[in-house]
C-alpha cells in the first residue's frame, strides 16, 4: 500500500490514515494488557480473587510465561491471515477475556480471562500493529513505525489520570468496562471502513513449502540482534520494579521518580517521530548503531553523579532510546528476513522479550539481596548493553548491505 515517494509525516496521515489509525489503535489497545494497566487494579484483582499480593504476582509471571509461548503460536499466523480477520479475532479473545476478569464467580475463569489479556493485549496486539506498519510500508516505513508505536505511551500517560477520575465514582469493573467498551466502537469503524491489505502470503500445507520459510532460530544472525533489541526493556524492568531501592543508594527522592517516569513518556514522542524520520533519511542500519548512545550516557551519568539530576538524565535517556528502538528493530527484522515473514520473526522476538523481563527482576533481585548497590547495577547494565551493541554489528553491517525489500 505504500508508494515509493516520501512523505512527511501529515502527507503520510493524509494518505494512509486509515492503516496508520489502524497499526496506531491496535498498539495502544495492547495498554489493557501491559503490567502498568494491570497494576492499577492489583488491589481490587487480588481482593475480588481473594488471594495475596504474593499469590497474585506468582500467577501473574506464569501467566506472563505461558503467552509467552503463545505468542509464538500465534503471532506468525498474520503471515497467511488477512489483517482484518486477525485483529477481529485478537479483540474478541481480548473482550473475552476483561469479561471473565470482571464478572465471572468462578476463580478459575478470572484467571484465564487475565491470561487472555496478557496474551492478546501485551502480546497479540502490540505485535500486530507493529507488524502491520512495518510490513505494508517500504519508503515511509521509519515515519509509519514511529507514528504507530507512539500508542504504547500515549495509553502510559492518559490511562492512569483518566482511570483515577473514573474510581471515584465507578466500580474498578466499571472502569474496565468503560475503556473497553470505546475501544470497541473505535475498532468497529476501523474494521467497517479501512481499506484493508490482503495477507502478503498464503499458507502452504505442503511441508516442502514450510521448511523453506526462515527460521530465525537457527540462524545465527537472531542470536547476535536478539540482545541489543532486549537490552532495553530488561533493564528497565529491573529499574521500575527495584525504583525504592535505586532512589536509596542514587540519594533521590521518589517524588522526583515519579515524575521523570512521566518525562520517560514524554521522551518517547520525539524519540519515535525523529527516529522515524532518521530511518527513512539515513537508514536503519545508521540509527541502529547510535539510538542506544543516549541510554548508554544516561547510565553512566546515574551511577556516578546519581541525586535527583541522575534520575532524571537516567529516564530522558531511557525514554528517548525507546521511542526509537521498535522502529529501529522492526525495520532491521524487514530487511534482514524479508516483509511477508515479519509475522514469524517478530513473533520470536516477542516471545523472547517476554522470558527475559519475566527473569531480570528475580536475577536483580539475588544481587540486591546479596548487598550490591544500584550504582553498580546500573553500571552491570551499561556493561551488558555495550556487549549487546558488539554483537549486533555484523547482523547491522548484514542488513545494510541486503538489498531493499
Amino acid at each position: 500500500m505504500d508508494s515509493d515517494i516520501r512523505l512527511s509525516y501529515a502527507g503520510l496521515l493524509k494518505n494512509h490514515f486509515g492503516l496508520i489509525a489502524a497499526a496506531y489503535l491496535a498498539v495502544f489497545t495492547g495498554n489493557l494488557g501491559q503490567s502498568f494497566f494491570i497494576g492499577l487494579f492489583r488491589t481490587d484483582i487480588s481482593e475480588y480473587l481473594n488471594i495475596s499480593a504474593g499469590e497474585f504476582g506468582s500467577l501473574y509471571a506464569v501467566i506472563t510465561m505461558i503467552s509467552g509461548f503463545l505468542v509464538m503460536h500465534f503471532g506468525p499466523k498474520i503471515d497467511w491471515i488477512a489483517p482484518r480477520r486477525y485483529v477481529l479475532s485478537v479483540l474478541t479473545a481480548l473482550t473475552i477475556g476483561v469479561l471473565m476478569l470482571t464478572h465471572s464467580p468462578w476463580w478459575g475463569l478470572c484467571i484465564f480471562g487475565l491470561g487472555l489479556q496478557r496474551l492478546c493485549g501485551q502480546g497479540l496486539m502490540t505485535h500486530f500493529g507493529s507488524t502491520l506498519a512495518g510490513r505494508e510500508f517500504k519508503t515511509n516505513r521509519g515515519k509509519a513505525l514511529g507514528l504507530v508505536t507512539l500508542g504504547m505511551p500515549t495509553g502510559e500517560i492518559i490511562l492512569p489520570p483518566i482511570i483515577a477520575l473514573m474510581a471515584v465514582s465507578y466500580s474498578w469493573q466499571q472502569v474496565w468496562w468503560s475503556i473497553l467498551a470505546v475501544l470497541i466502537v473505535l475498532w468497529v469503524l476501523l474494521i467497517l471502513f479501512v481499506d484493508w491489505p490482503p495477507a502478503p502470503r498464503q499458507k502452504h500445507e505442503n511441508k516442502q513449502h514450510k521448511d523453506a520459510g526462515p527460521s530465525p532460530t537457527r540462524d545465527l544472525r537472531f542470536w547476535l540482534l536478539l540482545p541489543m533489541l532486549m537490552v532495553l526493556p530488561i533493564t528497565l524492568t529491573g529499574i521500575f520494579i527495584y525504583q525504592a531501592q535505586m532512589t536509596l543508594d542514587l540519594l533521590a527522592s521518589p517524588t522526583t521518580y515519579a515524575l521523570a517516569l512521566t518525562g520517560l513518556g514524554i521522551a518517547r514522542f520525539p524519540g519515535a517521530l525523529l527516529g522515524g524520520r532518521w530511518i527513512d533519511e539515513y537508514g536503519a542500519t545508521t540509527l541502529a548503531k547510535l539510538y542506544l548512545v543516549p541510554f548508554a550516557l544516561a547510565l553512566l551519568f546515574a551511577a556516578t553523579i546519581g541525586g535527583d539530576i541522575g534520575i532524571w538524565v537516567l529516564m530522558l535517556g531511557a525514554g528517548t532510546a525507546l521511542g526509537m528502538s521498535s522502529p529501529i528493530g522492526d525495520t532491521l527484522l524487514v530487511r534482514l528476513w524479508g516483509r511477508d515473514h515479519l509475522g514469524q520473526v517478530r513473533s520470536l522476538k516477542s516471545a523472547f522479550l517476554v522470558f527475559s523481563t519475566g527473569i531480570a527482576p528475580a536475577f536483580l533481585g539475588f544481587m540486591i539481596d546479596a548487598g550490591v548497590t544500584f550504582q553498580s547495577i546500573l553500571l552491570g547494565m551499561l556493561t551488558f548493553l555495550v556487549i549487546a551493541w558488539v554483537l549486533a554489528q555484523g547482523p547491522i553491517r548484514e542488513a545494510h548491505n541486503s538489498p531493499s525489500d
